[in-house]
């Protein structure tokens, strides 16, 4: 899908915890440009509630692997949602405890 096709579904801008951008930016402006870019395009999620953070703790303690990051990630796109990612692994093992959320290879 292109983004023009996600803003036509209503699936675009995506939601993302703002806990992601500790994995995803290096702290440096230059090397950052190109994330930063993308992400004013986001909605970034500023908050991980209580809640929240105790449902990916359960997702971790069922798949038995996946860094919290991933299970904030997997958590938040409870339910119904889907996680775009490079690196599929974990944030599959997450998924097949969470309630109908898909992983897609970007």
């Amino acid at each position: 899908n292109t983004i023009r096709e996600l803003r036509r579904d209503g699936e675009w801008p995506p939601v993302i915890p703002s806990v992601v951008l500790v994995e995803s930016l290096q702290g440096d402006p230059g090397r950052d440009a190109t994330t930063n870019q993308f992400l004013r395009t986001c909605h970034v999620e500023p908050t991980v509630t209580v809640r929240l953070a105790r449902r990916a703790a359960t997702l971790r303690r069922l798949a038995g692997r996946g860094s919290a990051v991933d299970a904030v990630v997997v958590a938040s796109a409870e339910p119904g949602g889907v996680v775009l990612t490079g690196d599929v692994g974990d944030l599959r093992a997450l998924a097949a405890h969470a309630r109908d959320v898909a992983v897609e290879r970007i």
